[in-house]
């Protein structure tokens, strides 16, 4: 299987630094209590100094959805949108220790970082410009095509695992207690990104290896060096 972004997304974000990150052997009993505290407490300290707004992280992906056509306070990348209701609630729901640990770490890098289940796709996935006839799942069951022109995250059939590039992922290839195969995806575009993605990606590897019996493959994409390819 293959994980890339096309040639023009490249094009129009020359910023963007993607880190990936393959795993077998999730399980859904996996304790990272203690991990989600220690995230969740550097976000809160960040938060501490002002909303998630002025975070150079967010105003960068705002500035992408803006060019995107998108409203981005309609609209939020999902980074933006969990550290708003944590800044608003104290905490997040519990939903499965994976996406759990990867939300506490999203709030701490205040980056986007999605997770697929790899039984939901096929032949991996590319970040790219729809072409309207793609199907997406919401996780109501109902199916939607994105927009001509929207960013999605798409595999060799047609579906659609994202829409609006980092903004909701699809039901299809949700996390789920009989997940075992996982994607993780990671994107920034602000201007420290590329330092910043090389201590978030090898911070969520090490989280895995402590709890879950894996070997995660990792790397950090360029737009030279677009291709993860993973088994």
């Amino acid at each position: 299987m293959e994980f890339q972004h096309a040639a023009d997304i490249w094009r129009d974000f020359p910023q963007l630094v993607p880190g990936v990150i393959f795993a077998d052997g999730i399980t859904p009993d996996a304790k990272v209590s203690d991990g989600i505290t220690r995230y969740s407490d550097i976000a809160r300290s960040r938060l501490a100094n002002g909303p998630e707004s002025e975070f150079p992280e967010i105003q960068a992906w705002r500035r992408a959805f803006t060019r995107m056509g998108l409203k981005p306070t309609q609209y939020r990348c999902a980074s933006e949108s969990l550290l708003r209701r944590f800044r608003k609630e104290g905490g997040l729901p519990l939903l499965h220790p994976l996406v759990d640990l990867c939300n506490a770490i999203s709030l701490a890098f205040a980056t986007p970082i999605a997770v697929f289940d790899l039984a939901g796709i096929s032949s991996g996935l590319q970040v790219r410009y729809a072409a309207g006839d793609e199907q997406y799942l919401t996780f109501g069951g109902d199916v939607e095509n994105p927009a001509p022109g929207e960013v999605i995250f798409a595999d060799a059939a047609g579906r659609a695992h994202a829409r609006r590039w980092t903004n909701r992922q699809s039901g299809r290839s949700a996390i789920r207690d009989s997940t075992s195969t996982v994607l993780i995806v990671a994107e920034a575009l602000h201007p420290t990104a590329a330092a910043d993605m090389s201590r978030l990606i090898p911070t969520l590897a090490s989280e895995l290896t402590a709890v879950w019996p894996v070997n995660p493959a990792t790397t950090i994409l360029t737009a030279a060096d677009p291709l993860f390819v993973f088994s």
